[in-house]
């Protein structure tokens, strides 16, 4: 199941230049378009009148038209026309409250009614002059709280990623697990260490030593309902760490925007907001490329382990001290399932007059 009343990452805006996006949401099918004055839309991937996917059809004058018969779908999903056919009458589709904003284009699978933009996430880096941007998007094959465990857990670094970004200072630093609301956070400190592979390539990329040795920090939020971003870095020793000027430091925000497609698969648009050379090009391109290789690692191993859980359903994962974060992601996620599924007392007043709800 799946948190339905919240606002999730569907697509780029370059992902809907001339034609449709079908996309599978939250077990959802829906399919996205650019509508009149290059407003985005979402109406239910399905033709009511041969239940075709409206993904494969073409917009036509900010109207969906089926690529099957013709029909033309509007954007609150009401049939508009068919050539030489009445089709009034048909059912609507669902719609969906869609947006765009921050360089995403965020949908809400749920009730539409109760879709509030004011609740998108505040996103510090985005459109921002100081902040540089760039990432990407991978298709993984594993539910979504395992990629959620996975980034509220950085002590995997030290062994899936030796190459990059791991060290053994990982494994001595114990991470500190706080919980604000539904926002949970894992910090991790490192001090006096020697700087990896990828933040060498970061810190000649500021222009700043790399042969020195470094404080690093490594602090993971979770928001609900499936959003890690965390905050990541280096700073030549002894100038405050984390909280180093500027101008001895590259800090960073790894930006994940997970987003479940089914039960086993989910939608992963991964960046990193770099608040240092916002303007260098080439910097960018040179940081996504080493991210890119980074969680190509993360995706082998997440798919095994997912298929690891397929095939063995009676045996139960441990967890340990470092399995905080994910724990207590875990739990605002089925917190906020079971208040989404649980219905209303009056509504059960409704439903039950014979039954005091106490």
């Amino acid at each position: 199941m799946f948190i339905k009343n919240a606002w999730y990452v569907a697509c780029r805006p370059e992902d809907l230049q001339d034609k449709p996006l079908g996309r599978t949401i939250c077990g959802e099918k829906i399919v996205f378009y650019r509508a009149k004055e290059n407003k985005v839309a979402a109406v239910e991937d399905f033709c009511p009148h041969r239940g075709a996917p409206l993904s494969l059809g073409y917009v036509e004058d900010g109207h969906l038209v089926c690529g099957y018969h013709g029909l033309v779908m509007g954007c609150d999903g009401k049939t508009v026309a068919m050539p030489a056919q009445r089709v009034t009458g048909f059912p609507c589709n669902k719609a969906y409250a869609a947006v765009e904003k921050y360089g995403f284009i965020w949908v809400w699978p749920g009730d539409i009614g109760l879709a509030d933009e004011s609740t998108l996430p505040e996103l510090e880096w985005a459109d921002h002059p100081e902040w540089g941007y760039g990432g990407g998007l991978f298709h993984i094959q594993c539910d979504y709280r395992l990629m959620i465990d996975n980034l509220m857990d950085l002590t995997h670094e030290t062994y899936v990623h030796s190459s990059s970004i791991g060290q053994k200072e990982i494994d001595e630093a114990l991470p500190v697990t706080k919980v604000d609301g539904d926002h949970v956070i894992t910090e991790r400190y490192m001090e006096n260490v020697t700087a990896p592979p990828f933040w060498k390539m970061a810190l000649r990329g500021n222009h700043l030593a790399d042969d020195i040795p470094v404080d690093r920090w490594q602090r993971c939020h979770f928001y609900a309902p499936s959003n890690v971003h965390i905050e990541v870095g280096v700073a030549h020793a002894g100038y405050g760490g984390y909280h180093a000027p500027q101008d001895k430091k590259v800090s960073a925000i790894v930006v994940d925007f997970i987003t479940p497609e089914t039960e086993t698969s989910h939608w992963y648009f991964w960046g990193m907001a770099r608040h240092f050379q916002p303007e260098n090009h080439e910097l960018t391109d040179q940081i996504r490329e080493g991210q890119g290789k980074i969680f190509t690692e993360d995706l082998q191993m997440l798919e095994q382990q997912q298929q690891n859980i397929l095939n063995n359903p009676h045996r139960k994962l441990l967890m340990l001290n470092i399995d905080a974060g994910g724990v207590q992601s875990r739990k605002i996620i089925e917190r906020l399932l079971a208040k989404e599924t649980t219905p209303s007392p009056d509504l059960q007043d409704r439903q039950f007059p014979n039954i005091r709800v106490i």
